[in-house]
């Protein structure tokens, strides 16, 4: 395995699966988990080499950590970035939840 092959694996994490991204998909639009620091470009080539697909645009959206407690402690979940991923026309990925 390459370096660059390598990268691609630290760059999608998975698909980011729920009601709303699940509906989504019927317009050909996908919802990956990604890396805080990836770029546009870098998801677009990730997602093109995982799936074999061809990717027409990409949305980034920067999620917060929530605040938390935990007990008599304050913290933070981490924060993370998601990727909306629209596919070009006659492309479609099998994205499915585990049960």
């Amino acid at each position: 395995m390459s370096q660059s092959e390598e990268k691609i694996y630290h760059v999608v994490y998975g698909p980011h699966v729920t009601e709303k991204a699940v509906s989504g998909s019927e317009t050909n639009i996908y919802v990956f988990k990604v890396a805080v620091g990836a770029s546009k470009r870098e998801i677009k080539n990730a997602v093109e080499a995982l799936f074999e697909v061809k990717v027409a645009d990409v949305r980034t959206v920067n999620v917060k950590g929530k605040a938390k407690s935990f007990g008599k402690r304050l913290g933070k979940r981490k924060d993370w970035k998601k990727s909306y991923v629209r596919l070009a026309e006659g492309s479609t990925l099998n994205v499915e939840a585990e049960a």
